[in-house]
């Protein structure tokens, strides 16, 4: 795409593919009142001086708040951590009224069991575009040594789950599937009898064969994102990892069709296997709340992973 045809939209997915921390970060206002939220636009910047550097939106509630401070903090969330970034991603009346926080140095609230934090002065604030950065000096911090919790793709991600949840099936051929949703609609094939798009490798990326394979079977751009379900088929011994992707374009696709949940009261589905997923996709897209199924056909655990990250 070149700037000449460039869509918001599709730049900011783009942006998306970037791998990133949560962070949220906290000042207070000048009646002396705690402040914060959920941001994943981080990087340091310098070790000498000691730098960093937060992008916050023209458009945000905490712009004034947060460009006439003199200090302010950077939380980084460990990953038992996403429902403290929800919290503070959404409009809540007193976002820190169920978080565990004590004060910094300087009087900017910091939380508990993050896995690190840092206090800073401002020392600039920088005009960019329909953003401005917060450029800070930092003059405390800490570090607890816990790993971050992660995003990429408009979704969370633990990278230690993920991590063990793959090591669990990397051995010998896996299978691979999809949850492929498009404007809340299940990608399926079949008529009468209904199976989630897949196929099964030896070698290779398996995200890579996924997407090439769904972008093939529909015609459409696809986007593959989070974990979504690790399991051991015990009648044969075979591994199965499923993925949640994104479909991008209207219109029907090549082959098999996008349904709605509700539409799926009742439907016969390959596998029992597929039945779950296909009713936990049902469920939890109804909250917008997704997880990662780890375990066998028939008994595991859901680790819990909700979506969005909104604009603070």
């Amino acid at each position: 795409m070149t700037v000449a045809t460039l869509d918001p939209r599709a730049l900011r997915d783009a942006f998306g593919a970037f791998v990133t921390g949560v962070t949220i970060v906290t000042t207070r206002d000048d009646a002396g009142h705690p402040i914060g939220f959920t941001a994943n636009s981080f990087t340091s910047v310098s070790l000498d001086p000691p730098l960093l550097l937060i992008c916050l939106a023209r458009t945000s509630r905490n712009f004034a708040a947060m460009t006439g401070t003199k200090t302010f903090a950077v939380n980084i969330l460990s990953e038992g951590q996403k429902d403290l970034s929800n919290t503070f991603a959404r409009p809540v009346e007193d976002r820190f009224a169920a978080a565990v926080w004590s004060d910094a140095p300087q009087g900017s609230p910091v939380f508990a069991d993050v896995a690190a934090w840092f206090e800073c002065s401002m020392q600039d604030v920088i005009d960019a575009g329909d953003h401005v950065i917060l450029l800070g000096r930092v003059s405390a911090f800490d570090n607890s040594g816990r790993n971050g919790l992660g995003y990429a793709r408009g979704g969370y991600f633990t990278p230690t789950l993920a991590a063990k949840a793959v090591s669990a099936a990397a051995e010998g051929e896996i299978a691979i599937g999809a949850v492929l949703e498009r404007h809340g609609e299940i990608y399926l094939l079949g008529d009468d009898v209904l199976s989630l798009p897949g196929c099964v490798i030896s070698s290779g990326d398996p995200v890579a064969a996924l997407t090439e394979l769904l972008e093939d079977l529909t015609g459409f751009s696809v986007s593959t994102g989070f974990l979504y379900s690790v399991y051991e088929d015990k009648a044969d011994g075979s591994q199965h990892i499923v993925y949640h992707a994104l479909a991008e374009g209207d219109g029907v696709p090549r082959k098999g069709r996008f349904l709605p949940p509700s539409a799926l009261s009742g439907a016969k589905f390959n596998s029992s296997a597929t039945a779950d997923i296909v009713n936990r996709f049902a469920l939890e897209s109804s909250i917008g709340n997704f997880g990662v199924y780890v375990g066998n056909e028939t008994a595991g655990k859901v680790h819990p992973i909700s979506m969005k990250v909104a604009n603070p």
